[in-house]
């Protein structure tokens, strides 16, 4: 075992941690990739050699130091690859790793009994195919010929779905991978009922996410609201951008849209937070060309207000309905 998979439990609106949990698992290994919104990879070999430990003790000294730095509780699952270690962190309990042994019989015992649905690149689609076969199992797929799963869902996707079967994982941890998602929260310190407060928070929060986006190059895809209600609930709402952007009033846009089709009327709000999902490079993005001056004499007054943030501080300009 090399790779442990860890997924902290965080509380609603407790994503801002997540930075100061990723640092916590570098002090163990520079090789550490995160999986938004809340896991990451740990390629543990040379951690092994330096603290004379192996992967589950390893997991153990995790897990008591996130509780307690940072009061966060986590589950972990251990094996030769990211592939088996993401897999066995969904069935891990808190308080107990959950371990896929390096050999190929432990691997086969815990691959075996699971539906095919779980195999990693195994979509719904796929995964009725294989089914109608006969072939419901990881155990069974593993077992069949690579010929037949290469004339049932195709030559590379057969290829590849014989390797996963068998516990083959060509993949490896990336440390420092581009982030997939960015995320921001807004707590209130009572429970809010004021729409217009609910507003100035979202606005908060796309203004947040904008500027960070920018000064990284960066563009998302969709945005994600969550709500958190006085009664510990939450309500959680995705959608698809028109167009991958960082511009702070397209966001601000989408997350108001958003905000109004909950019809929360006097719902008693305890935080919202927002989630900017795929990320990707802002040079590869297109942008649809606008007659409209308003929409272009307002990027580049966005352009200007990111300069002077980097020269004097984020808090320099901020909207009017901030600045109160």
């Amino acid at each position: 075992m090399s790779t442990l998979c860890v997924r902290f439990l965080l509380p609603p609106m407790y994503e801002a941690a997540v930075p100061r949990l990723l640092a916590l698992l570098g002090e163990f290994s520079p090789v550490v990739e995160a999986l938004p919104p809340d896991a990451a990879l740990v390629d543990v070999r040379g951690a092994m050699r330096y603290f004379r430990r192996d992967a589950v003790e390893l997991a153990s000294v995790i897990r008591v130091r996130a509780l307690a730095h940072h009061g966060v509780d986590c589950v972990i699952g251990a094996g030769p690859g990211p592939m088996l270690a993401r897999m066995a962190v969904r069935g891990a309990a808190p308080g107990v790793t959950l371990a896929v042994g390096s050999g190929p019989d432990a691997v086969a015992e815990f691959l075996g009994p699971k539906p095919v649905a779980e195999l990693p690149g195994v979509g719904r689609a796929t995964a009725r195919t294989l089914c109608e076969y006969g072939l419901d199992s990881i155990g069974k797929v593993a077992a069949a010929p690579l010929s037949t799963l290469q004339r049932l869902v195709g030559a590379r996707a057969g290829r590849e779905l014989h390797e996963a079967a068998n516990g083959i994982d060509r993949t490896r941890v990336v440390p420092n991978a581009a982030a997939r998602s960015l995320a921001a929260e807004r707590p209130f310190p009572r429970d809010e009922l004021n729409p217009a407060r609910h507003r100035r928070a979202l606005l908060s929060l796309t203004e947040e996410l904008g500027a960070r986006m920018r000064d990284e190059d960066q563009v998302c895809r969709s945005l994600t609201l969550t709500v958190r209600y006085a009664d510990r609930s939450t309500t959680t709402r995705t959608r698809t951008l028109p167009e991958p952007t960082a511009h702070s009033c397209a966001l601000t846009g989408s997350a108001y849209r958003m905000y109004e089709a909950l019809g929360l009327q006097r719902a008693r709000v305890r935080g919202i937070s927002l989630r900017a999902e795929g990320l990707g490079p802002a040079e590869q993005a297109a942008h649809q060309l606008m007659f409209d001056p308003v929409d272009d004499r307002a990027r580049r007054i966005e352009a200007v207000a990111d300069r002077a943030r980097a020269k004097f501080g984020p808090g320099a300009i901020v909207p009017g309905t901030l600045a109160a």
